[in-house]
């Protein structure tokens, strides 16, 4: 049992030495942040995908520079498909919040960040967008365009 415990003392020294070395100068809490921001706003964005699905349809319809017949052709499936993008890509931003809240809640002593599990939330537009000093408070986001 002793030898279990010395092994298990290296292993949480070597481990403490890793992160003191490896942590980076820049000082945020990035990743918590974002993780809370993806974890309570997607819920809204699978409520909202629904809309911002059907109405990148019609802007894409509209859009287009194809004949009437193209148009009507392309709408129906457009739908099944933007709906069903909008509603899966929400759920990546929640696991994705899940994944980062831990390491995020990790980091925070360490004054450290992570490169973003899923960027889509923090680049594309969206039908509420407020950054806060908590968390992004960005929902409604259209992920196909």
């Amino acid at each position: 049992m002793t030898r279990f415990v010395r092994r298990l003392s290296r292993v949480a020294v070597v481990f403490g030495l890793a992160l003191l070395i490896a942590t980076p100068a820049s000082a945020s809490y990035e990743t918590f942040k974002r993780s809370i921001s993806n974890l309570l706003m997607f819920p809204l964005d699978l409520i909202t995908g629904p809309y911002v699905g059907v109405k990148s349809v019609i802007a894409n319809v509209t859009d287009i520079e194809d004949t009437t017949a193209v148009r009507v052709v392309y709408f129906l499936p457009g739908l099944g498909w933007n709906i069903g993008m909008q509603s899966g890509v929400a759920c990546l931003r929640g696991v994705a919040g899940g994944l980062e809240f831990v390491p995020g809640l990790f980091l925070i002593p360490f004054e450290a960040d992570m490169e973003p599990l899923f960027p889509l939330s923090d680049r594309q537009d969206a039908l509420v967008d407020v950054d806060t000093r908590a968390f992004n408070f960005k929902f409604g986001i259209n992920y196909v365009d």
